[in-house]
């Protein structure tokens, strides 16, 4: 990406790095999406523009053609589905709504582009006998560490970089504070589980304070520095595939899907408290868990109160 000189782009990431506070894997997935898209408009055009002399004029003559175009390229070329093709199009319509708030563009190309029809599908997570037995299986030089993050996922529902970033002053007594997305807070109650795994961990953690990189991180590396996304997910496949569950099937955000299953089908907790939980801005983001299978449907039908003869 470093090739991409385009500089309306990298005002607008800077406008989502500085103003929006969105993470830096959101934001270079918003350069990836906005890279292909010019790079395609150029390949396409009769008398390609050198990318960077993209101007404001060349960004007002953008038709809903162009888009239209692209989203078909996304799709034939690419092999894009449903899925991928609408995060490209969330990009290109954020994008275009921050130029035209800044006066840098007077029409918006696509306030009438249309996303693709996605089919609604339950989240897919892990049982409750599932979870014991991944739990279980948990073993090796990082068992402490690694027990300690799958039962921080399993029970507080984190994203896999706000497990990441956790300091060790987050934690006070039993409330762990998060960052989330857009930098915003919230303050999860941790169960005897998360206590006791965490209290564990962080006396394996204290042998080596002297190696110790990142002092305020509270999950480390075999480097001794603060662990990143792809340690974790590393750390989660292998013991996946200890527990004779599919590591593919079965990621850190599966994981995620698991707590909210969980909470819902055996905590009696309401959908407005899983909101809080996860950190969904809207409840419905937070409502995809309220999938419910057979037994919980029988149990529903069966303590209905005229589920009795009269």
């Amino acid at each position: 990406m470093d090739d991409f000189k385009v500089q309306q782009v990298k005002d607008f990431l800077t406008y989502l790095d500085t103003i929006k506070g969105m993470s830096p894997r959101t934001i270079k997935g918003y350069k990836s999406d906005l890279n292909m898209f010019f790079k395609f408009l150029l390949c396409n055009r009769k008398n390609p523009t050198d990318i960077e002399q993209i101007t404001d004029n060349f960004i007002s003559n953008i038709q809903l053609q162009d888009l239209h175009n692209f989203i078909k390229y996304l799709e034939v070329e690419r092999g894009n589905g449903a899925n991928a093709r609408s995060r490209k199009i969330s990009s290109l319509k954020s994008f275009f709504e921050y130029l035209q708030r800044m006066g840098r563009i007077e029409n918006n190309p696509t306030i009438n582009l249309e996303m693709p029809e996605i089919k609604k599908e339950n989240p897919t997570y892990l049982t409750l006998k599932q979870c014991q037995k991944l739990l279980k299986s948990i073993s090796g030089d990082f068992k402490e560490r690694d027990y300690c993050i799958i039962t921080l996922f399993l029970n507080c529902g984190l994203r896999i970089s706000e497990l990441c970033n956790i300091d060790i002053d987050d934690i006070q007594d039993d409330i762990l504070t998060i960052t989330g997305k857009g930098n915003k807070q919230r303050s999860i109650p941790l169960n005897d589980m998360c206590i006791k795994s965490l209290k564990n961990y962080l006396k394996v953690r204290s042998k080596d304070l002297n190696k110790i990189k990142d002092k305020d991180a509270l999950f480390l590396s075999k480097n001794y520095t603060r662990i990143s996304t792809s340690g974790v997910s590393n750390a989660i496949k292998k013991h996946m595939k200890k527990a004779r569950l599919n590591p593919n099937k079965y990621t850190p955000h599966k994981l995620r899907h698991t707590a909210a299953t969980l909470m819902l089908k055996y905590g009696n907790v309401d959908i407005r408290s899983i909101q809080e939980i996860l950190g969904h801005e809207s409840v419905s983001t937070t409502q995809i868990y309220t999938h419910v299978d057979d037994d919980m449907l029988r149990k529903a039908t069966s303590s209905n109160p005229l589920n009795v003869e009269v």
